[in-house]
């Protein structure tokens, strides 16, 4: 069976991959994201394909680390209002993200490319819709002052599979995806490579 390699620092990735059975190495990539963002946006991209692209420059950057195995790239963006949102860079920014989402609806693009050597075998586009209650001010600050620093790996500031749960209304997609991987058609795709057994 091939290896699987994760090209990615995400432990929710890495948790999800771990906990469905899949044995992967992990190898983050180090791309410049703001750069590829930039100019995926001056080209009038989408969120998909700037996910997707931002997916592939992960994988791209560590297959020639790990010849002829699977490398796996994956990434996630939050669009609202026409508005691309990143993992927040400090508490204010978190606090702020979740302010300005409260009460409304976003959309969370999941994205997944498969290389081998420098061949691209697999790209999967997930999209979901996330509707954030209306919370407290004192709700915010308790979630806060609970995660810490926690909320600076996750874009928006929060976590479904945790204390996150709490500010979220209601959820229309994929449950994997929103966690960071589409997990179910990852699976088929390495069922079918061989890598997993049928």
């Amino acid at each position: 069976m091939s290896a699987l390699v994760l090209a990615s620092a995400s432990a929710a990735r890495a948790r999800l991959l771990d906990a469905s059975g899949v044995r992967a190495v992990i190898d983050p990539a180090a791309i410049d994201e703001g750069r590829i963002k930039a100019a995926q946006r001056a080209a009038g991209a989408t969120t998909e394909n700037c996910a997707l692209a931002l997916a592939e420059a992960k994988a791209r950057a560590v297959a020639p680390r790990h010849p002829g195995a699977l490398v796996l790239g994956a990434d996630q963006m939050l669009e609202c209002a026409a508005a691309w949102l990143d993992k927040p860079a400090s508490l204010e920014e978190a606090r702020a993200q979740l302010r300005a989402l409260g009460g409304r609806e976003h959309k969370l693009v999941t994205t997944a490319a498969v290389l081998r050597n420098e061949h691209v075998l697999w790209r999967h586009v997930e999209r979901a819709r996330v509707i954030l209650r209306r919370f407290s001010d004192a709700f915010l600050d308790f979630y806060l002052d609970a995660m810490g620093d926690r909320v600076l790996q996750s874009v928006g500031g929060y976590e479904l599979e945790g204390l996150g749960a709490q500010l979220v209304a209601r959820i229309e997609g994929d449950y994997f995806a929103i966690l960071g991987l589409p997990l179910l058609p990852l699976l088929e795709f390495l069922r079918a490579e061989g890598a997993l057994r049928a």
